[in-house]
């Protein structure tokens, strides 16, 4: 009897073995020969793609980034998505113009979800050559007329380009800087920039301001604007300058960086030539001259960037210069003392000289310790090699304080009423200054005397 309990205890289990090997039999049969083996569809085997896509609707972006992980065959399944009309109609948002929510919440929801979207993009083409990748992603995204050069008829109101940046700096995070040159050149080829850029800095500035426009919000918007690492930063900015000679590379850098007309948004080619500007109008020009100086790459060298500077004061013509003094305060220490420098080594004292009144008139103006024009003024004196250079140069330097002031005072009377006005407030800040700047030096006489 105990020998009949130990046969059925041990027939229970092989009876429902069995069972369980007739119904995936069974199932694979129903099936059919179209689905991929279990192992790389999952339990989505049994879906078929209708419904597969259906539930794709009901998942966010993000979900669906991350489903593509799943396998290779769920990757191109999501990639056949993408390319049906309901997937680009749904993933492809367009509501680039909608300003109607407060506080520009709109903006940063379509940002995110391009972002989201270009992570996505990422990992599903992740096993694709990136030429491939490229033409695959420009296939799709060629929908959206935002997002080309000339696509929107009315780009300064658009976020189009701003998401199409968001996009790419979403998708090329992490590649490697061979990968990024393909597709810098992949974006020139598609929207012909080179050729667009050459037509721009051969121009007579401002003869083809819609051009500069497009080129600006093309450069700023999809290339430069939406790094986290100054790095990568510094790497486009390479890419765009690079190709061109030195005279080129500051009209580009003007174009893309300088000031701008507050009514139409386009390039302001007058504003460092007719009268002093603010600091908001020359930020964008110094942090891209202190990006291409702190760049830690063999492309660019200090000499490089001063260069760059020197050229750049001259565009379209030679800058006031206190807007020169001004853009070399804000591009920093080591900035501002290897350009003076640069002009004493190559005996331009008489330039270096006036230099020197105005960094103390910007100083002045804006509140500035006037004790760092005077130090600034110290160390170039270091850079004289004879005690004769440089008493020379302290010299002219008493000397140009004399002869801005009288220049401003010839300026006060044979000017209009509007401009004496500001010519006068000018006036009396440079006083001013020439007081302060001769205070700190007596300081620093004295308290050297005293101290010996």
């Amino acid at each position: 009897m105990a020998s009949r309990i130990n046969t059925n205890f041990t027939l229970i289990p092989n009876q429902k073995l069995r069972r369980s090997n007739r119904q995936t039999s069974c199932c694979s049969k129903t099936l059919g020969s179209g689905f991929q083996p279990i192992s790389t569809f999952g339990n989505f085997k049994a879906l078929p793609l209708e419904i597969f896509q259906i539930i794709l609707k009901y998942l966010s972006v993000k979900d669906i980034s991350m489903l593509s992980m799943v396998s290779k065959t769920v990757s191109q399944h999501i990639i056949n998505y993408i390319s049906t009309s309901s997937g680009s109609k749904r993933l492809l948002l367009q509501d680039f113009h909608n300003l109607e929510l407060p506080d520009r919440r709109q903006d940063s929801a379509i940002l995110e979800h391009y972002r989201s979207l270009g992570l996505l993009f990422k990992r599903c083409t992740l096993l694709l050559p990136t030429k491939e990748r490229l033409k695959y992603i420009h296939k799709i995204l060629t929908e959206v007329s935002c997002f080309k050069f000339n696509g929107c008829a009315a780009p300064m109101q658009c976020l189009g380009l701003t998401c199409y940046g968001t996009f790419l700096q979403t998708l090329t995070a992490g590649w490697d800087e061979l990968e990024c040159h393909r597709v810098y050149n992949f974006l020139c080829e598609l929207t012909n920039l080179c050729r667009k850029m050459q037509m721009a800095v051969c121009s007579k500035p401002g003869s083809a301001r819609k051009l500069e426009l497009r080129i600006r919000l093309f450069c700023r918007n999809v290339l430069l604007d939406h790094w986290t690492h100054r790095s990568d930063s510094a790497f486009w900015l390479t890419r765009i300058l690079k190709p061109w000679p030195m005279v080129n590379q500051a009209r580009l850098l003007y174009i893309i960086f300088g000031p701008i007309s507050p009514q139409d948004g386009q390039v302001d080619w007058q504003k460092m030539i007719e009268e002093p500007t603010d600091e908001f109008s020359l930020k964008g020009l110094a942090d891209a001259i202190k990006l291409l100086y702190d760049a830690s790459t063999k492309e660019w060298t200090a000499d490089d960037v001063i260069s760059l500077v020197d050229e750049l004061s001259v565009v379209p013509r030679e800058w006031l210069l206190e807007n020169n003094a001004r853009l070399l305060m804000l591009s920093g220490n080591n900035i501002c003392f290897t350009f003076m420098a640069s002009k004493a080594v190559n005996g331009r004292t008489i330039e270096l000289a006036r230099l020197i009144v105005f960094l103390a008139l910007v100083c002045e103006k804006e509140l500035y310790c006037m004790d760092w024009t005077v130090n600034m003024m110290q160390k170039v004196c270091k850079v004289f090699s004879t005690p004769v250079e440089r008493n020379n140069f302290l010299q002219n330097v008493a000397n140009a304080f004399a002869c801005v002031i009288m220049e401003m005072l010839q300026s006060i009377m044979s000017g209009d009423r509007d401009e004496d006005d500001r010519s006068f407030l000018n006036l009396f800040h440079l006083v001013h200054a020439q007081a302060n700047f001769h205070k700190e030096v007596l300081y620093l006489t004295m308290n050297t005397s005293l101290s010996a």
